[in-house]
């Protein structure tokens, strides 16, 4: 069993098997079992990782395989193997004394491209989800809430929420019921966010390369438009938006950036939008749906590349969309401001953030 067992990847003595968003126990269980062959056969200092991501199994329900297994194995192998999940953009479970090099493996093997399933994004940093989520809840004065409520809205965990709170220091105003919320626009946190919103969002951009450039305002009305047949239920034409958003869901696509931003605020001073922004809630997405939106978009890496469609990621539990009485999914108001200021739309910026009562002569 041993020699012929292939581990998905091997850092010095640690074998390392990968299951992806399993929901049955039995796998669960056969993979510990070949980790535990695995691990006999190696030898007394090799260890054996479970590396679960995005499982579709409770935390309770696999700490309780990991309980069964160190019942029935001997104690010298169960000691050497462990479960690690990874979830939210987080990895937990990591036993204590684990090498750098294999934590780095599993944060490897966790963020690694899935092409049978769509493009796997690269999780963000929980950090600036919290921040945003923080600077949503103020915009929108809804008040103080709980860190637990927090946790729950980002989809981590309390420590890391504390951690995100310890860093913000001041800029947190702390209740005698434990609740916090912002004590003010917090300026200098935001300006480093837009400063690494490309990669904190993993911006995508994709340019006209049909030689004969359409408006942006098309480009939208066009998207609109499938968004508002596939909510009645009318069959879409073969181009169409809906043949790939039926199946991301059309919950997790929203429209953001100036059109967002006029959604909230239609006053916003513009003539008209240099681009069409897109937010994805979640963290994969199958790129052909940009095909069906317009065949002639094409995905470009280059910054200074005029971009007609520009698509980023919210990783978090609670997406924030709000959807609008036309049935269309908007991105939320935080997430269309860091599109503004993607587009080096400053004073537009400024304006909409002080369209918010709780921003207004104060950000």
């Amino acid at each position: 069993m041993g020699t012929e067992y292939q581990p998905d990847s091997v850092v010095d003595d640690t074998l390392i098997e990968v299951k992806r968003e399993t929901d049955a126990v039995s796998t669960i269980r056969s993979a510990l079992l070949k980790l535990a062959y695995a691990v006999t056969d190696r030898g007394q200092t090799t260890r054996g990782i479970l590396l679960v991501i995005d499982p579709k199994i409770s935390g309770q329900r696999l700490d309780d395989e990991e309980k069964y297994a160190k019942k029935v194995l001997e104690p010298g192998i169960t000691k050497r193997l462990g479960i690690v999940v990874y979830q939210n953009g987080e990895l937990r479970g990591l036993p204590d004394g684990m090498p750098i090099a294999v934590r780095r493996e599993l944060g490897r093997l966790a963020g690694a491209e899935q092409p049978k399933k769509g493009t796997k994004i690269h999780s963000g940093a929980a950090f600036y989800e919290i921040f945003k989520i923080l600077v949503h809840q103020w915009l929108l004065d809804k008040g103080p809430m709980t860190a637990v409520w927090l946790a729950n809205t980002a989809g981590c965990t309390y420590p890391t929420v504390a951690t995100a709170l310890q860093r913000l220091g001041s800029t947190i105003k702390r209740h005698s019921d434990r609740r916090i919320e912002l004590a003010h626009f917090p300026r200098e946190e935001w300006a480093q966010l837009v400063a690494v919103s490309n990669q904190a969002r993993s911006t995508a951009r994709f340019a006209d390369r049909s030689g004969q450039p359409r408006s942006t305002e098309s480009l939208h009305r066009r998207m609109t438009d499938r968004y508002l047949a596939a909510i009645r239920g009318e069959s879409p034409s073969p181009e169409s938006l809906l043949g790939h958003v039926a199946k991301l869901e059309l919950s997790d696509i929203a429209v953001g950036g100036v059109f967002g931003a006029k959604h909230y605020y239609p006053s916003l001073d513009l003539t008209r939008s240099p681009r069409v922004d897109l937010t994805i809630h979640g963290n994969r997405v199958d790129w052909g749906f940009v095909e069906r939106l317009d065949p002639a978009l094409k995905r470009t890496q280059d910054q200074n590349d005029p971009a007609n469609l520009v698509v980023h990621f919210v990783r978090r539990h609670d997406s924030l969309f709000d959807k609008g009485d036309d049935g269309v999914n908007w991105a939320d108001p935080v997430e269309c401001l860091l599109d503004l200021h993607e587009m080096k739309l400053e004073s537009q910026a400024r304006e909409f953030l002080n369209s918010f009562p709780a921003a207004r002569g104060k950000a």
